[in-house]
């Protein structure tokens, strides 16, 4: 079973839209709030936001490899991640692909509004899941029950090909995305994961942890100084 969710409440702001570029909205100039402006509402009249979740149960956890009724995921960062869950929220979310159909049209003759807008299709798939990652959230809290790190396939430390075993569980065609053979998805702006729940699971293990450029990434040491 799965639920699927097509009606989402969020308004995209300039602030949403910068980070979606990867600007931080506190050094951006009065520009780039401008041009962040102008897009909003051309997004909002693109993006078809749309998401499937499920809970699978964990029946075994050996080494690298976590298994559950319908297969198994395995890799260095489902050791650490996983270890300890009793179940795994699964999803995949989208916003359509007349947002990216629009930014190919647009990115030749003006490249900054279509660099902008991706930003804003980018910012919109962030909102989609984090309402997803809110329902699992309260769903857990509701059972007494820790959520652990969300991590996808194909960060370090987990083969991008076990996106197909996330295929395999959730009907994805049915909110209209599917998956090449080399495992991206289409629409492009669309995304999936997997948050593992139980009582004994770490609340210490971050993305952070599996990423071979942790030591000079200055986004990790801004937050960390912060």
């Amino acid at each position: 079973m799965y639920e699927s969710i097509t009606e989402f409440d969020f308004t995209l702001s300039e602030e949403d839209v910068l980070k979606g570029q990867g600007i931080d909205p506190n050094r951006a100039s009065p520009k780039l709030f401008s041009k962040a402006g102008e897009v909003i509402k051309e997004a909002n009249s693109l993006i078809k936001p749309a998401a499937m979740y499920t809970i699978v149960e964990v029946n075994s956890f050996e080494h690298q490899r976590i298994t559950f009724e319908g297969g198994s995921f395995e890799g260095p960062l489902v050791a650490k991640a996983m270890a300890g869950a009793e179940h795994l929220n699964i999803a995949i979310c989208t916003i359509g692909g007349e947002l990216e159909k629009r930014v190919e049209e647009i990115m030749n003759e003006n490249p900054i509004m279509g660099v902008t807008l991706d930003g804003a299709g980018i910012a919109a798939v962030r909102k989609v899941s984090q309402t997803i990652e809110d329902i699992i959230s309260e769903l857990a809290c509701e059972l007494d029950t820790s959520l652990g790190m969300r991590a996808q396939p194909g960060q370090e430390g987990w083969p991008i090909e076990q996106q197909r075993l996330v295929f395999s569980i959730l009907p994805a065609d049915k909110i209209g995305v599917h998956l090449t053979e080399s495992c991206l998805m289409i629409p492009r702006k669309s995304v999936s994961f997997i948050i593992p729940r139980g009582k004994e699971l770490s609340s210490s293990v971050i993305p952070c942890d599996f990423c071979s450029k942790r030591n000079r990434c200055e986004w990790r040491k801004e937050k960390q100084s912060s």
